[in-house]
């Protein structure tokens, strides 16, 4: 048992260190570049991708260890299998995650403000992490919402598809770079939305993919926090795995009821996490806890309020919140693997 164990735990250890070679790959291009390329030798993939050629041969025998690549030892020559391209190269495919690496960066340099935290209380702010965090998980979370947002979960909601072909207004709150935003303006091009995010950072970085998307005309992004962001009557306010990283969640919420128009919804998309330990013992709940106790419950401490609830506090906890602000009724909507999508209206 212990030399089972002590093998699992070399293999996290060899995740963790290959996280940043799948960080490599992505920035720069590298499994787009094996994508639909058939059988590479390193020297050929040297020359497709401009990389050093002795880099380039590491490279893909760290992936091939990994059984992220194909080899072929007759031709010493490597090959991306389409069903792995989906996950790696992909970004427009549901299943795309290699992303997600990109932030390591971000959260492995607050090891030591971590190392505080656990010691001493407090937290880690968002801004306290480098910009990758915000790209990285948005980019993450980009595919979920290509496929789910405009297909599934607003049809989920009472009313507000129609509401928003007809010209409805939206403020997406905690919009980080604005994919969701971006998502919901170019499906209901009528409509009036507005991002908001406490990032100046996220912010900027969301107004110029606005601009690349040919959406600036239409489409606001404004530095402001989820408890004061201006505006009134909104037929939707949504938050995209943000209710959770909020250290005053309730006042928050408050202000999300009384923006709304009579009749609106406030959509919370939240990682689809139970609060009993034991349901999260699969994939996606390992990544989320282990997210949630490095990065989403920090950044909640570090605002010194009465919550601090982590990525997998469950349902119940949200819905109280919800309630705690005003809202009486409130289902879950949607979900998938990855999301779970809440609907709380007056």
């Amino acid at each position: 048992m212990t030399t089972a164990f002590r093998d699992r735990v070399i293999d996290d250890a060899a995740a963790a260190v290959r996280g940043l070679t799948v960080a490599l790959g992505e920035r720069l291009g590298l499994y787009r570049a094996l994508s639909g390329a058939g059988q590479l030798t390193a020297k050929e993939f040297a020359v497709r991708t401009g990389l050093d050629e002795r880099y380039a041969t590491e490279w893909l025998h760290a992936q091939t260890s990994a059984d992220y690549l194909e080899h072929d030892p007759e031709q010493d020559s490597f090959r991306l299998p389409d069903e792995h391209a989906a996950v790696l190269a992909n970004e427009d495919d549901p299943a795309y995650v290699a992303a997600f690496f990109t932030a390591l960066k971000a959260l492995y340099a607050t090891e030591d403000q971590l190392v505080r935290a656990y010691r001493e209380g407090g937290g880690v702010e968002w801004s306290d992490h480098d910009d990758a965090l915000d790209t990285g998980m948005g980019a993450f979370f980009l595919p979920g919402y290509r496929a789910n947002l405009v297909r599934h979960w607003l049809p989920a909601l009472d009313g507000v598809a129609d509401r928003l072909r007809a010209g409805g207004k939206v403020a997406d709150v905690g919009c980080g770079v604005g994919h969701s935003t971006l998502i919901m303006a170019e499906a209901f091009p009528e409509a009036e939305f507005t991002g908001f995010d406490y990032s100046a950072a996220a912010i900027e970085h969301a107004r110029e993919l606005a601009r690349r998307a040919g959406l600036a005309d239409r489409v606001r992004f404004e530095v402001a926090p989820a408890d004061a962001f201006p505006g009134r009557d909104y037929d939707l306010v949504s938050y995209f795995n943000v209710l959770h990283d909020l250290g005053h969640p309730v006042p928050a919420a408050r202000w999300a009821h009384q923006a709304l128009a009579e009749d609106g919804v406030w959509m919370i998309v939240e990682p689809n996490a139970a609060a009993a330990l034991a349901d999260n013992r699969n994939p996606a709940g390992r990544m989320f806890m282990s997210l949630s106790a490095v990065m989403c419950l920090p950044v909640a401490a570090a605002q010194q309020g009465p919550h601090a609830l982590g990525n997998h506090s469950g349902e119940q906890a949200l819905r109280a919140i919800a309630e705690a602000a005003g809202f009486t009724r409130w289902r879950r909507a949607a979900e998938t693997a990855v999301s779970a999508v809440y609907q709380a209206r007056r």
